[in-house]
């Protein structure tokens, strides 16, 4: 929406019926293709100035997403962004707070689960070199419009086990942005980011403990410290590990810098986005596209 607001021609990608009808109904253009057929793609890609990755699979589909959007956009002077996270700067702490906190090109050690993805952002930034113009975009944790993922979860804790849950002391936390000021990163990083350059988005940041007791206190529920092992029986081994146990700040002074992003002040209420009745009216809990579902 903000890229079409903007002035801008969007086409969404799509691979089903549903897909083409939420591309629709914001007004862009849908195109169907599978991410593995190369022709349609190269097709697609012609007809467009830049490329923008902003889907969240599996590691290793985004990868071969990668290499393919690369190889078709070598030499052809058309930008591609690349759309991360800051899970791959994350550290487990199990509920402990870190005082470390990443600029966008200060050093860290990637945890295994999730190092491919710094692979992934390397290969993109260096494509720059091929004649195209490369951006990756490391978001934290979106929030905004009812839909951020670990507040629904929250709320199926306490469906669940009837208190809202945080994993040990509940002092680690995710560095945030609202969707509608990443949106805005987007739209600056299309228009003028650096080739190979990677831009970070902060807003701020809340601990999960508040975030629990914030829920706790609207559902009228209390809270409860869990254990790892408890956190993946709860909800999944990804969340619980990268995300309830984890600690993931971040600092965005490249994208103020050299982009002059400047997230707006009347979007700063992470707490104020989990009073929303959304969350309440969900009942069933959805896996996330890049969460491994159990096999039987």
């Amino acid at each position: 929406m903000r890229l079409l607001s903007a002035g801008h021609g969007v086409t969404g990608l799509v691979r089903d019926e549903a897909g083409t009808r939420k591309v629709d109904a914001l007004g862009a253009v849908s195109a169907r293709a599978a991410l593995e057929d190369t022709a349609a793609l190269s097709a697609l890609f012609a007809s467009h100035d830049t490329v923008v990755w902003a889907a969240q699979l599996m590691l290793d589909e985004e990868r071969r997403f990668v290499d393919t959007a690369l190889s078709i956009l070598a030499g052809s002077g058309k930008t591609f962004v690349f759309t991360g996270g800051t899970s791959l700067i994350s550290e487990r702490t199990d509920g402990a707070w870190s005082e470390n906190s990443f600029a966008e090109d200060e050093p860290f050690e990637p945890r295994r689960q999730v190092a491919p993805r710094l692979e992934s952002e390397r290969a993109v930034r260096e494509a720059g070199a091929n004649g195209m113009r490369t951006v990756c975009l490391r978001p934290p944790l979106i929030w905004g419009n009812h839909a951020i993922k670990p507040i629904a979860d929250l709320y199926h804790s306490a469906r669940a086990t009837g208190a809202v849950c945080f994993v040990g002391a509940g002092l680690n936390c995710y560095s945030s942005v609202h969707v509608e000021d990443l949106a805005d990163l987007y739209l600056l990083a299309i228009e003028k980011g650096r080739s190979g350059a990677l831009y970070h988005s902060v807003s701020g940041e809340v601990n999960w403990r508040m975030m629990a007791e914030t829920v706790a206190r609207h559902l009228g529920v209390p809270t409860r410290s869990i254990s790892c092992d408890e956190a993946q029986s709860l909800w999944d081994r990804f969340t619980a590990l990268i995300v309830f146990a984890s600690c993931s700040r971040s600092r965005s002074p490249r994208a103020r810098q050299e982009l002059g992003w400047m997230p707006r002040a009347d979007r700063l209420d992470l707490l104020g986005e989990c009073l929303h009745p959304r969350f309440i009216e969900s009942n069933e809990r959805q896996l996330s596209s890049w969460v491994r579902r159990p096999t039987t």
